[in-house]
């Protein structure tokens, strides 16, 4: 997801500084971002040398006019992210988080700028779709708000304003969707290829909820449940447990190469 931000904002004509933690990770991106720009030239996309010139690895947070956060769904970390980016970044700047479900006022509480802090979420694969849900924390300012809307639109995607619930509006639609397609293939109702077919062709979706889960990180779908589950006090958000189970056996779907699928 940050390698993917990281492409459209350059592609815009913006220059970014990239960082991630995890040792070769940010070259991965390089490597991913190069391999979608190759593909996006055949629809008149910009050349690849171009965009990734303005692309710059860091080794930790820099100054910026806005901070995009992508890192893993779990509060405590994105926490810590915040308060160095509150150190780091200029007064005026912008923290905006890509969270799928962390209340943006928590982030928002880990600085001294909680009008400056905001929703931004993204959705896989970054290049390809259009949506970017705006979510405004109880103090996000009606200026900061504009700015990413603008923002937003600027790099060609369709912002939607949503207010700070546990997994706003997506991942409260989202969530519960594929969690019931987990239980239907922890049921034996029927095979995984034959859940998203049916999801495919009979709700006319571009991919299936298993195989979108997949897509997602299975770790990451328990964790947006649980935040869910929390949040909303209801238990019709907790996860199902063959979810769990190919989570503590370290299926996560395509990052690790399987989940409910073999890639």
């Amino acid at each position: 997801m940050g390698g993917g931000i990281a492409q459209v904002v350059a592609a815009s004509g913006r220059s970014v500084s990239l960082h991630d933690a995890q040792p070769g990770a940010s070259e991965r991106a390089l490597e991913a971002m190069n391999k979608s720009l190759a593909r996006l030239v055949e629809k008149e996309g910009p050349p690849p040398d171009e965009v990734l010139a303005r692309v710059e690895v860091v080794g930790d947070l820099v100054g910026a006019d806005l901070m995009i956060e992508a890192v893993v769904e779990d509060e405590d970390v994105k926490h810590d992210v915040f308060r160095r980016a509150d150190a780091a970044l200029p007064r005026e700047a912008v923290l905006a988080s890509n969270t799928s479900s962390i209340p943006i006022s928590s982030l928002a509480a880990a600085t001294s700028r909680p009008d400056k802090v905001i929703g931004m979420h993204f959705f896989n694969p970054v290049p390809i779709l259009k949506l970017v849900e705006v979510v405004r924390g109880r103090d996000t300012s009606d200026a900061t708000t504009r700015e990413i809307v603008e923002l937003a639109q600027d790099l060609g995607k369709v912002p939607a304003e949503a207010h700070d619930f546990p997994g706003f509006v997506s991942n409260r639609i989202l969530m519960p969707f594929i969690n019931e397609a987990v239980w239907a293939l922890h049921d034996g109702v029927a095979a995984a290829e034959a859940i998203d077919t049916i999801a495919k062709l009979g709700f006319a979706h571009p991919m299936g909820p298993l195989a979108l889960a997949d897509l997602i990180g299975l770790d990451t779908c328990v964790a947006i449940m649980e935040v869910l589950q929390e949040g909303l006090g209801d238990d019709r958000y907790a996860p199902c447990p063959l979810l769990r189970e190919h989570v503590d056996a370290g299926r996560l779907g395509r990052k690790t190469g399987e989940g409910f699928y073999r890639y």
